[in-house]
């Protein structure tokens, strides 16, 4: 007699075992009809699952944001279906599920082309229409290898060869279709509703390029169709907004071969940058911090000391002289410890708060490189809290208020936070790691603020909490950290007086806002498509003539917006104004200030508003005005 507890209290007896749907069905047949699949004390199962002993269930419907997993999962081997009825000869190796989709990669000897994906996708439709239900069979390791190969499944059959012998597998069957699989499935193929296939592309087999080269398919799935609508104009949109491409157009900067990673800035370009660097420029001297410059590059010895040259060695660019080995910094914080350590400090001196525009260099792998996105060599707004223990709640709360008022100021009032914990590979005592994992989840609940935990994704020699801000098309960025640190202090020798007399290690605060800057200022030119509000634009106006007339007038008025701080530039040449203004609204500049012989005579600029509002004639001092109010 199982005693099933629902998410809401209510407890449901039942007097034999029975599965999820079935419990399901006790509780109303729409329940039943939207059931996808369940968990069970925690764990995600099919909706066959047979509840034999008491236990908590969460019933998953289309409502539920974990029922996109399981959507997509049974998607994947949909695809997988759909492609061995129509090309018998692919063989299937591995579907797994990926952030907004899936994908499955086929051994098959003639390749896919894009056309094959709209017969594939077609061939899928044309299965969920025939309302397969989807069975879970256990199978002996062995008799399942044996299955495999009686089906020329080669790859399938190694895979399972590599697990231990004694192991019984999960397999999922769907009409002629049986692939290995941990699951949970959708009951049936008729609740997969909404799904697109998106793109092919290589993967060696296993992830090793000394194997054959796989065919790799992806797709992306969702609960139903306006989701799936919804999902494919956002990517429309980020193509729009692709940061490349706007660069390109309005000259802000470049990336070549010839320096991979390393970025190209345009005087446009390196205005927005500087815009964004002297802004958290005054956020450090608002807040007290002690702008500092350390050497890009450093003996090996201190990154020994620090740790980083054994856990972080793969990513630095080294190099020799005179006998010795360096490294070229791929981050900041051994430095500022030796800052710290030129003179001895007290307990009264505590907090020193450290901010260095730090330039780093990592050698991220060339597939990763993504315009200014990725890159091998970056700019942080890097700063180090060197606190005692019991200050170390106030800085971090402190740190959270502030980040989340340089979000809100370039426009990003949507953010979500993460902690994330210690790593396999990592520095200092299992005792430490508690303490500062306490610190950080102690100061989030203490401001009431939710967060997600994100076991093994600290770094190596602290605790995080990332802050993820999201894009106005809800994509995810995560660019802010603070990290409690006690053990690279004491491995560096930082020390403090404290109140007793005694010498003691400070704790450590790595933190950063925005990030790496070049990174930071790509999210903003996808965020706002090129189109900056006045305040952050590289150029506010540009002024126009409509005949050679103007030109003195015009570059008259230029340089007197320009004493007034505004960024402004002037187009003098002899072309008509219909098509000088078209050419400078591609450019996405807030503001067009157009002179002609009447404006001329009276001392006026005619005012028109990036998407083409007229704002009429005005005087340059009340242009000047509506700026700056702006």
């Amino acid at each position: 007699m199982p005693n099933i507890t629902l998410p809401d209290g209510t407890v449901k007896i039942y007097d034999q075992p029975l599965s999820i749907l079935e419990v399901a069905a006790s509780i109303g047949s729409g329940l039943k009809k939207a059931t996808l699949a369940g968990e069970v004390n925690g764990e995600l199962v099919d909706a066959s699952h047979i509840i034999s002993q008491d236990a908590s269930l969460a019933i998953i419907t289309g409502k539920d944001e974990r029922a996109l997993e399981v959507i997509r999962h049974s998607t994947a081997h949909l695809l997988a279906q759909a492609t061995q009825q129509l090309y018998p000869d692919a063989q299937v190796t591995i579907g797994p599920v990926i952030d907004k989709g899936f994908y499955y990669d086929f051994a098959y000897k003639d390749g896919f082309s894009e056309q094959d994906l709209v017969k594939i996708e077609k061939k899928m439709n044309a299965i969920v229409k025939q309302n397969l239900s989807i069975e879970r069979i256990e199978m002996p390791r062995n008799e399942a290898i044996d299955l495999f190969k009686s089906k020329g499944e080669d790859y399938k059959a190694e895979i399972i060869a590599s697990i231990p012998e004694d192991e019984i597998l999960s397999l999922y069957k769907q009409g002629d279709f049986i692939d290995l699989c941990r699951g949970p499935h959708v009951p049936s193929t008729s609740k997969l509703k909404a799904f697109k296939l998106m793109s092919l592309a290589g993967a060696y087999w296993r992830g090793d390029s000394n194997n054959e080269m796989l065919q790799r398919v992806y797709g992306t799935a969702w609960e139903n169709k306006a989701d799936l609508e919804d999902y494919l104009h956002k990517l429309e949109e980020a193509q729009k907004r692709d940061h490349r491409k706007i660069g390109k157009t309005q000259d802000l900067f470049h990336t070549q071969e010839e320096a991979p990673g390393m970025v190209f800035w345009h005087s446009k370009g390196w205005t927005l940058y500087q815009i964004v660097e002297q802004h958290m420029r005054q956020v450090f001297k608002d807040n007290d911090y002690l702008e500092v410059r350390t050497p890009q590059v450093i003996d090996r010895t201190l990154w020994e000391k620090s740790g980083h040259w054994d856990k972080f060695g793969d990513a630095m660019f080294t190099t020799h002289s005179e006998n010795r080995d360096y490294a070229i910094k791929p981050m900041n914080c051994p430095a500022h410890i030796q800052i710290y350590n030129q003179g001895l400090k007290s307990y009264r001196d505590l907090p020193v708060r450290l901010a260095e525009f730090g330039s780093c260099h990592r050698n991220e792998p060339s597939g990763t490189l993504h315009g200014i996105m990725r890159v091998r060599n970056f700019v942080q707004d890097d700063g180090h809290i060197f606190c005692t223990a019991e200050q170390v709640q106030s800085e971090v709360s402190n740190f959270i208020d502030l980040t989340f008022s340089v979000y809100e100021y370039f426009g990003f009032d949507n953010v979500d936070i993460k902690l994330s914990t210690r790593p396999e590979n990592r520095v200092g005592s299992d005792a430490v790691w508690d303490k500062a994992e306490a610190a950080l989840a102690e100061a989030l609940d203490a401001k009431g603020i939710r967060w997600e935990l994100q076991e093994g994704e600290g770094a190596f020699y602290g605790p995080k909490i990332e802050f993820v801000l999201k894009d106005c098309l809800d994509r995810e960025w995560q660019c802010g950290t603070l990290q409690v640190d006690f053990s690279m202090p004491e491995r560096l020798d930082a020390q403090y007086i404290s109140e007793d007399g005694s010498k003691q290690t400070p704790v450590m605060l790595h933190r950063a806002i925005v990030g790496s800057l070049e990174r930071f200022v790509g999210i903003l030119i996808e965020h706002y498509e090129g189109a900056f509000p006045s305040w952050l634009a590289p150029i506010q106006a540009v002024v126009l003539n409509i005949s050679e007339k103007q030109s003195d007038f015009v570059a008259d008025i230029e340089q007197k917006l320009k004493k007034q701080g505004l960024r402004v530039i002037s187009d003098l040449r002899n072309e008509k104004i219909g098509f000088k203004i078209r050419e400078h609204s591609m450019q996405r500049y807030p503001y067009i200030l157009v002179v002609g012989g009447r404006e001329m005579e009276n001392g006026e600029i005619a005012v028109r508003k990036r998407g083409g509002e007229d704002l009429g004639s005005m005087s340059v001092e009340a242009f000047v005005e509506l700026i700056n109010q702006e």
